[in-house]
C-alpha cells in the first residue's frame, strides 16, 4: 500500500519541478495551470498518509509538497510594495460573465454587493448587454467593445466608471480588449479589460503569446498608473504570466482562491481570471464577488498609489 501512495505522489513532485524548471513549451504549460489545485489535493493526501504513519511515504510527499509550494508562492504571495500613506483607494470588480450566461439580476447583485469604483466586464452576452443601463446603473461612463459573434456566444467586454473617462482606442488586431483613462481621486487611471484566447491545442499555438505581445504595445504607450484586469486563460505564475512581468512590467494580484470553474470550492479553483498592476500602484486587497451565473468566479481589488 505505501508502495502505491508513493507512486500517487510521483506526479505532483514532477509537475512541482517542472513548474521550477522554466520550462515554457505549450503541453508543460498546460499542466502548470493546475499547481495550486494539486498542491491542495496533495496536502490533503499527505494528511492521510501522516496519520497511516507510512513515513517513507511521507518523506515522498513533503517533496511534493515544497516543490509545489515554491512553484505557487510567485501566483499566491506576489511580490508588492508599501502604499503611499493616506493616499485614496479604488475599488475594481472584474469578471467574466460568460457569453451565454442569461442571470442579468445575478451580475446586477454581484455588483451592488461589491460596491465597486470601476468595473470591468468580460464576455458580456446579448441578455445582459440588452439591460445594460440597469446592471451598471451606478456607473454612467462607459465604454464596450465592439460585438463579437463566436460559435460560444456573442459577446463584448465592457469598463465602467462613477468617475468620468476617456477611451483608449489603440486595440491592435488579435486582442480582445477595451480600455479607459479614468479621472479617479488617485489621479488618471489606465483601466484595460483583457480577454486572451484559451491556450493550444484549443487555440492556435501562438495565440496567447502574440496576444500578450499586443497588450505590451498598448500598454507601452499609456502614461501613468495602469490596470489591466480580465480573463487571462492562465495563472500568474506560468508561461503568459512570467512574459507580462518580464515585458510589460506589471505586477499582479495575489491568485488565492481561484476564479474557475466556478462549480467546484474556490480552494480547488484555477486563478485564470486576473489583475495586474503597474509598479505605480499598490493592491491592498483581492477578495472574490458574489457569484454572477458564470462559471468564473468575479475579482474584487482595492489599488492605491505605491509609496515612492
Amino acid at each position: 500500500m505505501e508502495t502505491l501512495f508513493q507512486l500517487a505522489l510521483t506526479a505532483p513532485l514532477l509537475l512541482g519541478l517542472l513548474a521550477l524548471s522554466g520550462v515554457g513549451h505549450r503541453w508543460v504549460d498546460i499542466l502548470l495551470q493546475f499547481t495550486a489545485p494539486v498542491l491542495i489535493l496533495t496536502a490533503l493526501l499527505m494528511a492521510a498518509i501522516v496519520g497511516a504513519r507510512m513515513w517513507a511515504a511521507t518523506l515522498h510527499g513533503l517533496a511534493a509538497i515544497v516543490a509545489l509550494a515554491l512553484a505557487v508562492a510567485p501566483q499566491w504571495f506576489p511580490a508588492s510594495a508599501p502604499p503611499l500613506p493616506g493616499a485614496p483607494v479604488a475599488r475594481i470588480y472584474s469578471a467574466n460573465v460568460q457569453a451565454l450566461n442569461t442571470d442579468v439580476d445575478g451580475i446586477r447583485l454581484s455588483l451592488l454587493a461589491a460596491n465597486a469604483d470601476v468595473v470591468v466586464l468580460i464576455e458580456v452576452g446579448d441578455a445582459p448587454a440588452a439591460r445594460l443601463d440597469q446592471v451598471l446603473a451606478d456607473y454612467p461612463y462607459r465604454i464596450a467593445s465592439p460585438r463579437i459573434d463566436r460559435p460560444s456566444g456573442a459577446a463584448r467586454s465592457v469598463v465602467a466608471s462613477r468617475w468620468p473617462l476617456a477611451v483608449i482606442r489603440d486595440r491592435p488586431d488579435g486582442l480582445h480588449a477595451v480600455g479607459a483613462t479614468i479621472r479617479t481621486p488617485l489621479g488618471p487611471l489606465n483601466v484595460l479589460g483583457v480577454h486572451l484566447t484559451r491556450p493550444w491545442p484549443f487555440q492556435e499555438q501562438w495565440g496567447q503569446i502574440s496576444q500578450t505581445m499586443a497588450l505590451e504595445a498598448v500598454v507601452s504607450d499609456l502614461t501613468g498608473p495602469v490596470v489591466v484586469a480580465g480573463d487571462f486563460n492562465s495563472v500568474s505564475s506560468a508561461r503568459i504570466g512570467r512574459q507580462i512581468r518580464r515585458d510589460i512590467g506589471l505586477h499582479p494580484a495575489p491568485g488565492f482562491p481561484g476564479t474557475w470553474p466556478s462549480a467546484v470550492p474556490s480552494v480547488f479553483g484555477v486563478t485564470i481570471d486576473q489583475v495586474w498592476r503597474s509598479p505605480d500602484l499598490v493592491f491592498i486587497s483581492r477578495r472574490l464577488g458574489r457569484p454572477t451565473g458564470s462559471d468564473h468566479r468575479p475579482v474584487v481589488t482595492e489599488v492605491t498609489l505605491a509609496a515612492e
